[in-house]
Parts: structure tokens; sequence; C-alpha cells
């Protein structure tokens, strides 16, 4: 799949361009419903998805195993809106796009998912949860799909997401007795 943006000048200076996509790439998605559609888009960092998006998409596959997916969706020139209409076009109830994000100041390939509840052209930041910091010091591709599944899980319990959905899968602080937060502890 390809956004609007023609090249990678353009997706730099209009990044509303990155979140629409090409009418030919939608029309080459096929309909359907599913549970999850999971999107990889190049994003503000390739590394980032070159080196973490097949280990982190084989572990939310193996947590979400009897789940109904998508067939796995490419995206070149993505910002995290252009989930949205991949998301609606497949019919998906969840649709989480795990893209390249913004180098920092120490990591240059970090890896964000952005999960939205009920896709569609539209949808606001507010209404999509974020797991950043994917990469080798920060959090590991088990821990985000730990996270992705329980916010998921929710996500579809509840029938939301964004700042209407917190994490409450709890945190152990290192040297701590106890679990922080309420809820399932989590496996970090």
């Amino acid at each position: 799949m390809h956004s609007q943006a023609p090249d990678r000048a353009t997706y730099l200076r209009r990044p509303d361009l990155g979140r629409r996509l090409d009418p030919a790439s939608l029309e080459t998605l096929p309909t359907g419903t599913c549970d999850l559609a999971l999107v990889i888009g190049d994003g503000l960092s390739a590394g980032a998805v070159q080196t973490w998006a097949a280990p982190t998409v084989h572990a939310i596959l193996a947590r979400l195993g009897s789940w109904s997916v998508a067939p796995l969706v490419l995206a070149a020139q993505a910002r995290v809106a252009l989930g949205d209409p991949i998301g609606e076009r497949l019919g998906a109830r969840l649709v989480a796009i795990l893209i390249g994000e913004r180098p920092g100041l120490s990591v240059a390939t970090s890896l964000g998912i952005y999960l939205t509840y009920s896709p569609v052209t539209g949808r606001r930041d507010a209404e999509r949860n974020c797991i950043s910091n994917i990469h080798a010091d920060g959090l590991s591709p088990e821990a985000a799909a730990d996270k992705l599944a329980w916010l998921a899980t929710e996500a579809l319990r509840r029938g939301l997401t964004g700042v209407a959905l917190k994490e409450e899968a709890g945190a152990v602080l290192p040297g701590a007795s106890g679990v922080l937060g309420e809820g399932v502890t989590g496996r970090e």
C-alpha cells in the first residue's frame, strides 16, 4: 500500500498526504471482517521497522492466536492515521499500525504501535492508544505484544480506544515488592 505522498520529500513536507491512502492502493485491499488488522508503516524511521516490526508481529500473533487477523499490510510513506482507511476497508474491529517513530536524540530505530477501535477515516489521535519505544534499550517486542494484547482485549470488551482506555495491566518497579495500578499484572 502507499499513501498519497508520492515521495519522501513530499511526505516530510505534507503530513496530511501521509495520512491518506492512495485510491489505487485502496482498491487492491480485500473487503471482509476480522478482529484485527495489522499494518506496518515506514513512518519516520524505516530502520525501526526493518529491525523491530517482524519480531513484534510474531509476538502479537502468538498472544492473539485465536483472533481473526487480516492479511498483513505494508504501507509506504505512512503516517499513523493511514491505518484507519486500511482497517475500515478490511472490516477490522481494531487496527494496529506498527510504525517507525521520530528519531530521538539517542534512538534512531524506535518502533511504535497505535491501536484504534472501529477504524474509519477521520479518527482523531485521542481515539488511539500508543505503545512506544520498542527498541534494544526500550520495550521488547514481547512486552509490547503483552501490552497490545491487553489493550486490544479491553478495547473490544469496552468498545473504545484512546484516552478513555487506560492501561491497567500494572508495572513492577525495579526493587519494589508490589504492583502499581489495578487489574492484570504486566509481564515486563
